[in-house]
């Protein structure tokens, strides 16, 4: 099962402080819009999605297509064919995507103690 980047997406209550504080880390604005309250930060190949108000918990995310540097990969598996094969192995998913779309879409889930775990395919 091919997942793509991954990254940790943290809720912040003030994206201005939050993004101090991981710059002091050595990480870097990679993506995003401060402005709309949400930026990827980057140090190596450690990603971290800072977002205001936009979800009450922190959360993994996968993005299928896609490697650390948000570049195409030439072969990844679809979000559609995660969440059969997820479905398959019964993991209940809060969020599913349209089986009959094509190109982004995304799928959720909690794992055992709680934690979403989103996978978000943007291609």
């Amino acid at each position: 099962m091919k997942l793509g980047a991954f990254s940790i997406s943290l809720a912040v209550r003030d994206i201005a402080a939050s993004r101090a504080f991981y710059e002091k880390l050595g990480f870097s604005v990679f993506g995003g819009n401060q402005e709309h309250n949400w930026l990827i930060l980057k140090n190596g190949d450690h990603l971290i999605g800072l977002f205001q108000g936009m979800f009450e918990r922190n959360m993994l995310t996968f993005n299928p297509g896609w490697d650390q540097n948000a570049q195409a990969l030439d072969e990844y598996t679809d979000v559609r064919e995660l969440q059969r094969q997820l479905k398959a192995q019964g993991v209940a998913l809060t969020t599913e995507a349209d089986e009959n779309s094509t190109g982004p879409a995304h799928i959720a889930m909690l794992d055992p103690d709680g934690n979403p775990v989103l996978i978000d395919q943007h291609r």
